[in-house]
């Protein structure tokens, strides 16, 4: 099954799928998950019931019962969730040096190296490199094999009313899917839909003014040099402040509240973004939320510099133009050919999303993550995913 790949499931797994709630048929070694099929089915849900975590190759093929249309194979085509190893399966694919041709199964050593060679993959992302972040996911298809969300409806309530589970949600929310020809999946799917989609150039719009406005009014009063260096200490604190939001709020993860809250919150102010990486109205900070943080850094900055409300208004306008900085290079690390450092910066940025979302906090520097030992390592994957 080249290009796609999906879990191997168990045999006494597929056979407890047999209620109107959950059913799953077999052919062989493929597992079709029916559910959503049984209301639609001609005979009705209980005929497939019937079958419920069993083998449909005989009943389907049988002239006495009715003989299913090529339709009907289709349908299942459209459900397929996994393969069960059956046992001539199972010896062929561990015998194999090319184990991914048959099932993917767990391949044998020669079989393994070769897939390592051929397409490493990363086991938290599911990725195997920068260009898997833009591969139209089909949606139908992701819901039904994961679960998770339907990206043709909105996602914040999705998320809100799902029940699911804070490892689940995790697992999930940073494996990456890209939504169909790069447009932006609904996320609250009524009148607020318009403030969560932001363009790049929003953000210089709205807040270049006001920086360029409080730097002259500091300047107007500490005069050149305190006021270039009380501005560079805002730019380089913010250095700080973006690597600390980013690592200990937006990625707070493992130590979230296991609610639906938490979950919700989680995925409204990051989860989305490493759920959906490549939309590129969803990659820069919306000026209301935006505004809505600029108070504390207001606060922080005269806390700092206590002693001059000029110089912390100069310190504040440098910040606000690191965010402004931080902004604008995240959105063309996504979305932009750049020169040769930038280069090597997006690809360092692009592995946060496709191979380690634990590390590689620093956006539009390396160099909080120097300090701090969260520095990605860039070297090739080392384990690979098999189902």
């Amino acid at each position: 099954m080249p290009g796609r790949t999906l879990p191997t499931i168990p045999p006494a797994e597929v056979q407890a799928h047999n209620t109107s709630k959950s059913c799953y048929v077999t052919i062989g070694e493929k597992v079709y998950d029916v559910t959503d099929f049984l209301d639609d089915h001609p005979g009705g849900g209980d005929l497939v019931l019937e079958y419920g975590g069993k083998d449909v190759t005989a009943i389907l093929k049988d002239e006495v019962s009715h003989t299913h249309s090529e339709a009907a194979y289709e349908i299942l085509d459209e459900s397929l969730v996994g393969f069960m190893p059956t046992e001539p399966i199972l010896n062929g694919a561990t015998k194999s040096s090319k184990p991914a041709e048959i099932v993917p199964l767990p391949p044998s050593k020669e079989g393994q190296a070769e897939l390592a060679a051929q397409r490493p993959l990363y086991v938290a992302t599911g990725m195997s490199g920068a260009e898997d972040l833009s591969k139209d996911t089909d949606p139908d298809r992701d819901y039904k094999q994961h679960k998770f969300l339907d990206l043709s409806k909105p996602l914040l309530m999705q998320v809100w009313f799902g029940g699911f589970s804070k490892d689940f949600y995790l697992e999930q929310v940073h494996r990456p899917r890209h939504y169909r020809g790069g447009d932006s999946a609904p996320l609250f799917g009524n009148f607020l839909e318009p403030l969560s989609l932001t363009p790049w150039w929003v953000v210089p719009t709205v807040w270049l003014p006001p920086v360029i406005a409080c730097t002259a009014y500091g300047y107007s009063e500490l005069g050149g040099m305190p006021t270039a260096g009380y501005w560079l200490f805002g730019l380089a604190f913010w250095t700080l402040l973006e690597y600390t939001l980013h690592r200990f709020l937006f990625h707070l993860d493992y130590y979230l509240p296991d609610n639906r809250a938490a979950l919700t919150i989680h995925f409204l102010l990051h989860g989305i973004h490493h759920y959906l990486p490549m939309d590129k109205y969803r990659l820069v900070m919306p000026p209301t939320l935006f505004a809505a943080l600029a108070a504390p850094f207001w606060k922080v900055a005269h806390f700092i510099i206590f002693w001059n409300w000029h110089a912390a208004l100069t310190a504040y306008a440098g910040g606000v133009f690191g965010y402004i900085c931080y902004d604008m290079t995240h959105y063309f690390l996504h979305h932009r050919n750049l020169p040769a450092y930038w280069r090597e910066l997006k690809k360092y940025h692009l592995a946060h999303h496709f191979a380690d979302y634990q590390n590689g906090f620093g956006v539009s520097s390396r160099f909080w993550d120097r300090v701090f030992g969260t520095e990605l390592d860039m070297a090739p994957p080392k384990v690979v995913k098999t189902n």
